[in-house]
């Protein structure tokens, strides 16, 4: 069995290089591996391509790096709460590729599974289209979209064990299994590290078998990134 074990975000990140491609789980600010984005930005490196269901926002999330000026290109489904985000689109600062949220999902499932692309209705017609390879299913058009290819992808999990195993809370779930899966390295941060044998096998949500470095974390600040209250009648 291999080590998987490190002893912090520091030594996880390590060989993330300049121009890296980087896989971020996490939906809005739930589910974000915190740790290793104050990693990297401590470490520096520049001309990332980050794949992320949004851009978290301008003080907490992937809008630490935005700031510091490391992040290339953005591939995401939202992006509407971070001001410095926008500011570099409309500059030029920043290349941005939306994509629908479905497909983003499924670009990442295919990746794990070892699949080269998919077909989808999503886009068909539309910008997302322009330059794509459509395809007839059934009298419905379909558009052909590429599995991702990723140097890494960091996740964050609730709980996790020596072997690499994950297990995620409630909608920290999101985006996370999908990019664990598709990593060529894995690198997951989690609340609590157990023991190999001490999860219940029946609540694993990520085997192992996808992961590649484990560690530890600690200080999650677990924002609310917009709070709705209701009164009582």
């Amino acid at each position: 069995m291999l080590k998987k074990i490190v002893s912090n975000a520091d030594e996880a990140i390590k060989d993330i290089q300049d121009g890296a491609v980087i896989m971020l789980g996490g939906f809005g600010l739930c589910g974000i591996p915190e740790n290793s984005i104050t990693a990297l930005v401590k470490k520096g490196v520049k001309n990332l391509t980050c794949i992320s269901n949004n851009a978290g926002v301008d003080d907490f999330g992937i809008g630490l790096m935005l700031k510091t000026r490391q992040v290339k290109k953005m591939i995401s489904s939202y992006v509407g709460e971070n001001a410095e985000f926008e500011r570099q689109l409309l500059s030029g600062e920043l290349e941005v590729e939306l994509i629908p949220q479905g497909t983003l999902a499924t670009r990442c499932m295919a990746t794990g599974y070892g699949m080269p692309a998919i077909y989808t209705p999503a886009g068909v017609g539309t910008e997302v289209a322009v330059g794509k390879e459509t395809r007839e299913f059934d009298g419905k058009m379909y558009l052909l979209e590429h599995a991702f290819k990723s140097d890494f992808a960091i996740v964050k999990a609730w709980k996790g064990d020596s072997h690499g195993n994950l297990i995620f809370r409630a909608t920290s779930r999101n985006f996370n299994p999908l990019m664990a899966m598709a990593g060529k390295i894995t690198i997951a941060e989690v609340e609590e590290l157990y023991e190999a044998g001490e999860l219940n096998p029946d609540e694993i949500h990520t085997p192992g078998i996808y992961v590649n470095r484990i560690f530890k974390g600690s200080d999650y600040e677990k924002r609310i990134e917009q709070v709705t209250t209701r009164l009582k009648a």
